[in-house]
């Protein structure tokens, strides 16, 4: 019965989809204005589809129904909650699935806004339409969720041991999907306007929301992800240019890139072109990135095996790109031209610097990340691209990104006068140098930490500068107090100063990373119970072995004691966990999480007799974390504006006098 019930939900998704693609056409083509009534019939019966769906692959998981193949293969009866529910996404099937959900719910948000006689809108939701067909064809076909099988066998292996190994292995996909799917919305939109043939700003500014929200779930996604990464994996580090990895940051760095180029278009008018192309490179990177991820072409931890999907993505790719490319081609050239380029010393200037750096940032991870694979498929040949290739092209394009976010804010708009941009960039400009000082006074010479941190107090130390004169203002008048000004500017321009929030984020992420790459300390030491090891100030005393079953696994771990001046700080358990049907043990770290630093345990062998001792400090590692959840925030703040209308940098510090002083 369940699967019977999931194969109807994915059957009504599947005509649902292919009825809103012929319905959006028509009303889009016809010669009466567009009833939103007719399109709405579609989307419900799409979501009631996905919705159906998904429930049914919950309900099997739950009820342990091993009749249904994708259950019987990744789940088992002694997997806990919630990584029981959490499996619904945890292998091929399941994961197109939620993908079909989340799609659902973005063209369901859609087609709220739709009004009578909205032809962009109708023709929006046809493109997503077409994009639900391709989802939920594949889930009717070669990815059937609910596909049975007989004998129906008493148990199942469980899901992916990595993937049961820590809570945030729930959240990092649905997050990801989010983002890689909530960018189907622009897409859609930019689609709409050149089968019109109309320009303009109107679709970036209905879509300026959407866009936001579906970078900020991108954000947290990779936030989450390199946290797992970090907390589970047990090699110290949270991210490794996996190229799964990779297909996750590619659409993050076009879509960055595309979100501040809509900036320009909708204050200026300028950049039309070159939005299209970021939006559709946007898109087709995060099908891109799911090919990569479930075609089976590339082993990783990420990647699920081998099956028929992979060419049908890739077939799929190649349609949007053909078709994304031939219908600029044949819309482009009729469109109003947008004006030209005043002055590169201005904002637009900074903006399309800060563009073009982030395109070739992602078009050399596209290369780093593909060039293996091709390689192999012409000629045989295997070979690896590491991260010294990404630190070679990444570090130089990384400065000069941290440069464009703190230089970029205190230039105008059309063309900028050194006076002026002096003015605003003096005093971070000293604050910045005072910091480098001081991080050479506190013994760190590495020439790329400090340089990351200059840049990162300047970028910040900018974006402080302008809020304090815009808040200062409007207190000197006597309107409201210092705190209730600063939020009264924040609240009065959401979209801008949310941009702000999430530069602050990138800046600390990148002096974290900085810190992470070149400060980190580590030994390793064999000891018997009672032995001890120095690392970093800390010192570390093996006190034994432990040995615990769970549900679901068995845990063997060593109890280590954390001294500092002699004073116990805490006992950490790094361990060996064991599950039923896999050979390979997993290691997972112990972690003590303070301030200044992390202390990261790991263990590369244990027996009764002696353990194998990995201890790393990381310095200032939370900055990651709080960076990069600031970022994602950030994007969450600017969302606040009601339209998608850009505002002015704020009067109150556009019109900044020339005389003022700092």
């Amino acid at each position: 019965m369940i699967a019977a019930l999931g194969k109807l939900g994915v059957l009504i998704g599947l005509a649902s989809a292919v009825w809103l693609v012929i319905t959006g056409v028509l009303v889009l083509r016809g010669p009466d204005p567009v009833k939103r009534k007719r399109l709405m019939l579609p989307v419900v019966g799409l979501v009631i589809g996905a919705v159906v769906a998904m429930i049914e692959l919950e309900l099997g998981l739950l009820l342990n129904d091993f009749s249904i193949e994708y259950i019987a293969r990744n789940h088992s009866r002694s997997t806990p909650f919630p990584y029981n529910v959490a499996t619904a996404w945890a292998a091929l099937e399941g994961s197109i699935v939620l993908w079909g959900l989340v799609l659902a719910g973005f063209i369901w948000s859609v087609a709220r806004t739709v009004r009578d006689g909205d032809r962009l809108g109708a023709g929006a939701l046809a493109v997503m339409g077409l994009v639900a067909v391709f989802f939920f064809g594949m889930m009717a076909t070669v990815t059937d969720p609910f596909q049975t099988i007989s004998p129906v066998p008493a148990d199942g292996p469980g899901p992916n041991p990595l993937l049961q190994n820590h809570l945030m292995m729930a959240i990092h996909p649905p997050l990801l999907y989010l983002g890689f799917v909530g960018f189907t919305v622009p897409f859609a939109f930019a689609i709409s306007a050149l089968l019109m043939g109309e320009g303009g700003i109107t679709w970036l500014e209905r879509t300026r929301r959407w866009s936001l929200l579906a970078w900020s779930f991108l954000t947290a996604g990779l936030l989450v992800g390199g946290w797992w990464s970090y907390e589970v994996l047990g090699w110290g580090g949270f991210w490794a240019w996996d190229p799964v990895e990779n297909a996750s940051f590619m659409p993050w760095l076009i879509a960055t890139a595309f979100i501040h180029s809509a900036v320009v278009q909708i204050r200026r008018g300028m950049l039309q072109a070159w939005n299209f192309v970021l939006v559709i490179g946007t898109f087709a990177l995060t099908i891109f990135g799911t090919f990569l991820t479930r075609s089976g072409v590339i082993g990783s931890v990420h990647a699920f095996s081998q099956s028929a999907v992979g060419p049908l993505l890739l077939g799929f790719l190649t349609v949007i790109l053909i078709g994304s490319v031939f219908l600029m081609a044949v819309r482009l050239p009729a469109m109003t031209q947008p004006p030209r380029l005043e002055s590169l010393a201005s904002r637009e200037g900074i903006f399309l610097a800060n563009n073009l750096l982030l395109t070739v940032f992602a078009f050399m991870v596209l290369v780093g990340s593909v060039y293996p694979l091709l390689l192999e498929a012409i000629s045989g040949d295997q070979v690896s691209v590491g991260r010294p290739f990404f630190d070679r092209f990444g570090i130089p394009l990384s400065y000069g990104l941290l440069l464009a976010m703190g230089i970029g804010p205190a230039f105008p708009y059309r063309v900028a006068r050194w006076p002026v941009v002096w003015r605003r960039i003096r005093r971070p400009v000293q604050i910045a140098l005072v910091a480098g000082a001081l991080v050479v006074v506190a013994g760190v010479r590495v020439p790329h930490v400090v340089a990351v941190v200059m840049l990162a107090v300047f970028a910040i130390g900018v974006a402080v500068r302008q809020l304090w004169v815009a808040a200062s203002g409007i207190a000197g008048h006597g309107k409201l107090p210092l705190p209730r000004a600063v939020m009264h500017v924040m609240r009065r321009d959401p979209g801008y100063w949310g941009g702000q929030i999430s530069h602050v984020g990138v800046v600390l992420v990148a002096v974290a990373i900085a810190m992470y790459g070149n400060l980190a300390i580590g030994a390793d030491a064999t000891l018997s119970p009672g032995e001890s090891m120095e690392v970093a100030g800390y010192t570390l005393v093996y006190e034994g072995t432990f040995n615990r079953t769970e549900p679901n696994r068995t845990v063997l771990g060593a109890q280590v004691a954390v001294f500092r001046d002699g004073t116990l700080l805490e006992v950490l358990e790094p361990s060996v966990n064991r599950y039923p049907n896999l050979t390979q043990a997993i290691g997972t770290p112990a972690v003590r999480i303070g301030l200044t630093e992390d202390l990261y345990l790991t263990l590369g062998s244990i027996d009764q007799e002696s353990i194998v001792l990995q201890a790393q400090v990381f310095p200032y590692i939370y900055l990651l974390w709080a960076g990069g959840l600031l970022a994602a925030l950030g994007g969450l703040w600017a969302r606040k504006s009601r339209t998608g209308r850009i505002r002015p940098l704020g009067e109150e510090y556009e019109s900044e006098p020339l005389a003022s002083v700092d």
